[in-house]
């Protein structure tokens, strides 16, 4: 690496301040470097003064190549707590991988880990009885595996860690470069940290959806199918399979290549469209049905899936002007048939034979078919599409269904205000379903794509609302709440669900996973359907802000 970048590097970490630590005069600096094909090799490097481990660093990078994603940062606000504190704090944890500091298991930093190393490598584990979002994590500590990586980063092994009765955590600030940018990560207490500070947002968002967009596009195999997902910490990837999420991924990525112009990837869609139809489906009668087949349990036919597929399907012939999937997109109508129930509400979950599995199974399929509904009306214009759509909002404005907080109620109602336009019992539907939710929507410091899913139509209700005249259904609610809400939320997933480089670097096949989203709660997984829903939200952000 060159002198110049090299000297670009140092200028940008002393930038940061806190170059020692106060107590021993002392600094530390940490500084990862990645091929982008192999996980960074990481160095903790130790010296009396700042230059003095920096001239260690810059060694480092005299060899690492001019491309390399490179990592520096320096360790700050160093806290000795004896070995139980640290175990009890990290079993209370309510969501693993959510341990946010390094830890050093000696005074000496000779067995430091940086908070991504442990995320990286899945080091710290949750117990077996820990289920996402239902009790404690109970993650612990693997000292096994953290023994062996230490061996082979360090060159030789470390005494027993388990003997440790203290262990150091610590903070740090930092910077990563791609070879020719320079980025300060984010030092602040919330999910963002460790992240790049983003300095040209709208840029940085353009830039990263594209890189999305090509992600989930090369997750389409040559047979159509989906490289369902997989667990980076782990080198694993996710052998199941699931219908609706293969419907509504297809569904996103072509949004992606609207945005993007990438017309190259249409094929793929189209076969992706093709091998779901095929495999995916099947006809009773006059009736086309998305069938589930899942591991060891009876096959099903579920609302959800069969929503998701017309959803595909209109999409392809919006984006395309391709009109080769119509005659599916009306027999998959057809199936919706056997789904309702008089009251205009539906079953959720049919056996292959149509008779009733689960009456309800979740409330995202009731919204999701209205809408589907409404996006195959807009295409077609067939009186009984209208009919079962404005059943099923009737329905859904009769049941309270304002308090679910549903995102894909949000799509229906805005849909459907594109059809009924003065309709203010569905308009008022729509503005609880979101406005009951903002204390929520604030507070969560998760990613949780569907929030921004759920602001995105919001907000361009809210100005339909304003645009036919009906401002006065808005006066008892916050609507610059709701738009700083939107704005916030949609920054704070790209920093904390987006696979970019930083992180990225410490996980297995680095450049692989740039341009996919994870969840980090669960192994930092990264699925069609997290891409899916991720890519969704931030496109219809980006295109209706800028």
């Amino acid at each position: 690496m060159k002198r110049t970048i090299i000297k670009k590097f140092k200028e940008a970490v002393i930038d940061l301040g806190d170059l020692t630590d106060r107590s021993t005069g002392e600094s530390t600096l940490a500084v990862s470097v990645s091929n982008r094909k192999k996980r960074a090799a990481v160095h903790f490097y130790r010296g009396d003064s700042f230059n003095q481990a920096w001239q260690q660093v810059s060694e480092t990078l005299a060899t690492a190549p001019q491309d390399a994603w490179v990592r520096i940062e320096i360790v700050q606000a160093i806290q000795r707590r004896s070995a139980a504190a640290v175990k009890k704090s990290l079993a209370a944890m309510t969501r693993m991988n959510y341990w946010r500091d390094g830890v050093s298991f000696d005074q000496d930093f000779k067995t430091a880990l940086l908070e991504m190393e442990i995320n990286g490598h899945a080091f710290f584990k949750p117990g077996k009885d820990h289920r996402i979002g239902k009790n404690p994590s109970a993650s612990w500590i693997d000292y096994s595996q953290i023994t062996k990586y230490l061996t082979r980063r360090n060159g030789e092994q470390p005494d027993d860690l388990t003997a440790a009765q203290n262990i150091w955590t610590f903070t740090t600030a930092g910077i990563f470069s791609n070879g020719t940018q320079i980025w300060p990560l984010d030092e602040s207490a919330a999910g963002e940290r460790g992240t790049r500070r983003l300095v040209a947002p709208r840029q940085e968002l353009r830039d990263y959806l594209s890189l999305g967009e090509a992600f989930l596009a090369r997750q389409i195999k040559e047979t159509g199918q989906f490289v369902y997902g997989y667990y980076p910490a782990e080198q694993r990837v996710l052998s199941s399979y699931n219908s609706v999420r293969h419907f509504s991924s297809i569904y996103a990525l072509l949004e992606a290549i609207a945005y993007t112009d990438n017309w190259d990837d249409l094929p793929r869609a189209k076969q992706a469209l093709t091998w779901g139809l095929e495999h995916l489906t099947i006809h009773v009668n006059d009736a086309l049905f998305v069938i589930e087949r899942p591991k060891n349990k009876d096959p099903e036919v579920k609302l959800g899936a069969q929503a998701m597929l017309i959803l595909a399907l209109c999409k392809y012939q919006e984006v395309s002007k391709d009109e080769a999937f119509m005659d599916q997109a009306q027999q998959a109508f057809n199936g919706i048939i056997a789904f309702r129930q008089p009251s205009g509400r539906f079953n959720h979950v049919l056996n292959p034979d149509l008779t009733v599995k689960d009456a309800f199974r979740i409330i995202y399929y009731e919204g999701e078919i209205t809408f589907a509904m409404a996006r195959l009306y807009e295409l077609i214009h067939d009186d009984r599409v209208l009919d079962m759509m404005q059943q099923s909002l009737d329905f859904m404005v009769a049941h309270d269904y304002g308090r679910y907080h549903d995102h894909w109620i949000a799509y229906a109602v805005n849909e459907a205000m594109l059809i009924f336009t003065d309709n203010r019992d569905y308009m008022r539907l729509g503005l609880k379903n979101v406005f009951n939710h903002l204390d929520f929507i604030e507070k969560r410091d998760t990613a949780y794509p569907t929030l921004l899913e759920l602001l995105d139509a919001a907000v361009k209700m809210t100005d339909m609302i304003k645009r036919t005249g009906n401002d006065d259904l808005l006066e008892q609610y916050d609507v610059q709440r709701l738009r700083r809400a939107w704005h916030y939320r949609a920054l704070h997933e790209l920093a904390t669900g987006a696979f970019q480089p930083e992180l990225a670097m410490y996980f297995y096949a680095p450049s692989k996973f740039v341009g996919g989203f994870f969840a980090r709660h669960d192994h930092f997984r990264t699925r069609i359907d997290d891409c899916e829903h991720f890519l969704s939200g931030l496109i219809n952000y980006y295109n209706y802000v800028y």
